[in-house]
């Protein structure tokens, strides 16, 4: 590893030219990377939802559709706006009173069971659907919708999820930059108060701002990611990496006592220590990504590896360009570098390892209460409703439920041979289903007397297929509840019965199947990423025991994070309850391995059980206290400010779950060892052979109390 170290140090200068031009292409490659704003997208493409997107968009050419409406205007306006609407580029198909019966024909004629659907007369208020000949999330569609508000002067209220997700990439890409600057600035001051120099924060933003730009911009051969994922890769890069640059510059430091007059001799040798660590520790962390590769939901493919190619570049960077930036610039560190004020945690840990049954009745008492609110707490799907009530998409969904009691629209894709008869029969016993504000199709619209011949021909193209039909269903019901998804159990049942090859698509029933699918997914997750960091443990510790009693106390901060938002009332997407669990295991078990192995060596060295623990316990908390700051402040601050609750829900989360973590790592964890270490000592290798040996009169019964 030295001589790694020492072509590293030969290189420093090429190294860092090297890494500064990388950036270039790194860039080019960010800004060509597509993000994609559609959470629903990252559904598996083999269930029916999905399949049934894919038919929409290619028999009727029809992918995102949107419920758009007008208030005090009449018919002949209407009809101009339609005209207006119907020449952006990318709007396939208006469907509305006006495009079937036409403009002289008073809407009043329509029926009341079809009027109250798409005319509030109280609030003069007028519905109608605009198809798109793209997807949901595609950059046509989202362009479709800005062009829609612009050529009707903001007139037109757009709702629906292709609304929604054009929203969310203008608010999104208007605050993620802000989420890198506020991360920074708050990792900087953690950093020069805890570190023994005001520059070296700088340069480790730099260099791990490098990786994070490589990163990224390597994005490209993805072909594109998710706008959480780029929301959340840099900063968490930032978070999860930053432990590998002090260690680095903790190494350097200790090496120049070793090598007073050869800072080059130093940096080689610290940067040979550092690879070995690092590289042990950021093992754990991508296991933990990786463990979201498994998820069926692939947005935590997307997340996972993006961020296991994160940690892999902050640690080439760290034992790379990190050391060159030092090196260069080793006599301006010198003239900042100031007293540490850290303090001495001697009397913390003392009182720790003298009063562990304190905290084991602690854990004991905190354990249900953290495990039963991990359990119940509640989590939402509807992203839209976390959206700021100031948004145009927010206030048309509020428009839609207040004027139309329509909280959602889908649609059902049936056979076009189907008779007029047969479709009327099953949409008149979709419509006597509970919650369901009206089911339409061509036929039911019709009547069973009026011949098809007698409808334009445009029309029937644009909702027969050649080999499905289009049939739209409303519901009173919010996506995501427990009542629609009964009710599209029921319909699609119903739909079934008449046509087996019938699919039930659209917003509410990918959302449901979001439900679903993610329910399996936080368990798979959960039990892949256990067995994995237990691996790890296993092989690095080489200790039957001590896996399971390290994995024990970083899920018991999870389930008290987790479990939190249940006793304050909160609610929180989704993702949080598959990913947090995850990313919370894998980056902040490393604060338990470091005084692990710092305990196992002193045992192995001889030491007494207390005296092992509690310098393990005093010599790890400062790596400990600044890690974890260091990982909150790279999250905290994003979670403040982020519009998006998705995001700012993620980042609080992490935030709060290495403050815990590290609570647990200090105080806890140190009292399992006390508890737990005579089952440690013979399940592990190399505590009591080597001390035998160095103490041959030692009375081990004395030394090693049972």
């Amino acid at each position: 590893m030295e001589k790694f170290g020492r072509a590293i140090v030969k290189c420093r200068y090429v190294i860092l030219a090297i890494a500064i031009a990388l950036l270039i292409p790194s860039a080019l490659g960010y800004i060509g990377t597509r993000v994609n704003y559609d959470i629903m997208y990252y559904l598996p493409g083999e269930i029916d939802t999905m399949k049934g997107q894919d038919i929409l968009m290619d028999e009727f050419g029809k992918g995102a559709y949107a419920l758009m409406m007008v208030q005090d205007m009449d018919a002949k306006h209407i009809n101009e706006l339609e005209g207006k609407i119907s020449e952006v580029d990318h709007v396939d198909q208006i469907i509305s009173f006006n495009s079937i019966a036409g403009p002289a024909v008073p809407i009043e004629l329509l029926p009341d069971k079809y009027l109250k659907q798409i005319y509030n007369a109280d609030t003069d208020t007028t519905m109608f659907a605009v198809f798109f000949d793209d997807t949901t999330s595609s950059d046509d569609t989202m362009n479709a919708i800005q062009e829609i508000r612009k050529v009707t002067n903001n007139e037109c209220f757009i709702s629906g999820m292709s609304a929604v997700v054009t929203d969310t990439k203008l608010m999104s890409e208007k605050e993620t930059p802000f989420y890198v600057l506020i991360a920074v600035i708050l990792v900087c001051i953690v950093l020069a108060i805890f570190m023994d120099s005001f520059l070296v924060p700088v340069f480790f933003m730099l260099s791990i701002g490098m990786a994070i730009v490589y990163n990224l911009g390597s994005n490209i051969f993805l072909g594109e990611i998710s706008y959480v994922t780029k929301a959340l890769a840099a900063v968490l890069q930032l978070g999860v990496t930053l432990d590998y640059s002090i260690f680095l510059w903790h190494s350097y430091k200790e090496q120049k006592s070793v090598y007073p007059t050869n800072n080059k001799e130093a940096m080689a040798v610290a940067i040979g220590k550092t690879l070995t660590s690092v590289v042990g520790s950021s093992i754990t962390t991508i296991a933990g990504f990786i463990a979201l590769c498994f998820m069926s939901f692939t947005l935590g493919l997307d997340l996972g590896i993006v961020m296991a190619k994160g940690v892999v570049f902050g640690v080439i960077g760290c034992v790379t360009i990190l050391p060159s930036m030092i090196l260069i610039f080793d006599k301006a560190l010198e003239k900042t570098t100031h007293r540490e004020i850290m303090p001495s945690f001697h009397k913390v840990s003392e009182f720790v390892v003298n009063r562990s049954w304190i905290f084991l009745v602690v854990f004991v008492l905190l354990l249900f209460p953290a495990i039963y609110g991990y359990n119940h707490t509640k989590v939402y799907y509807d992203l839209s409703n976390t959206l700021p009530e100031n948004l145009a998409c927010s206030q048309a969904n509020k428009m839609l439920d207040e004027n139309f009691d329509l909280s959602s629209v889908y649609m059902i894709l049936a056979d076009s041979d189907m008779d007029a008869t047969t479709v009327c029969d099953m949409m008149d016993e979709i419509n006597a289903v509970d919650g369901v504000s009206f089911g339409l199709s061509l036929d039911s619209a019709l009547g069973r007397s009026v011949p098809e011949s007698m409808v334009p021909a445009k029309l029937v193209e644009d909702l027969k297929g050649e080999n499905y039909q289009i049939m739209m269903i409303g519901s009173d019901y919010a996506i995501a509840s427990d009542e629609i998804n009964n009710q599209i159990d029921t319909i699609n049942a119903i739909a079934k019965k008449y046509d087996s090859g019938s699919m039930v698509i659209g917003e509410a029933p990918c959302t449901k199947d979001l439900i679903t699918i993610t329910d399996h997914d936080f368990k798979v997750v959960s039990l892949v990423s256990i067995a994995a960091i237990f691996a790890i443990i296993l092989l690095v510790l080489k200790s039957a025991s001590l896996p399971f009693i390290l994995v024990a106390a970083i899920e018991f901060a999870i389930y008290i994070n987790m479990g939190l938002p249940y006793y304050t009332g909160t609610t929180i997407p989704f993702i949080a309850s598959v990913v947090i669990g995850t990313i919370q295991l894998g980056a902040t078990v490393d604060y338990a391995i470091l005084m692990t192995t710092r305990y196992k060596r002193e045992r192995f060295d001889g030491k007494t059980k207390k005296e092992a623990i509690q310098i393990a316990l005093e010599t790890s908390i400062p790596s400990i206290v600044v890690s974890a700051l260091g990982f909150f402040a790279a999250t905290f601050g994003v979670g403040l400010i982020s519009s998006v609750d998705m995001i700012a829900s993620l980042c609080s989360l992490m935030a709060r779950g290495a403050i815990i973590s590290m609570f647990v790592v200090i105080f806890i964890l140190p009292s399992f060892f006390m508890l737990f270490d005579k089952i440690i000592i013979h399940t592990s290798l190399g505590f009591i052979d080597k001390s035998k040996k160095q103490h041959p009169t030692m009375d081990t019964r004395e030394e090693i109390p049972a």
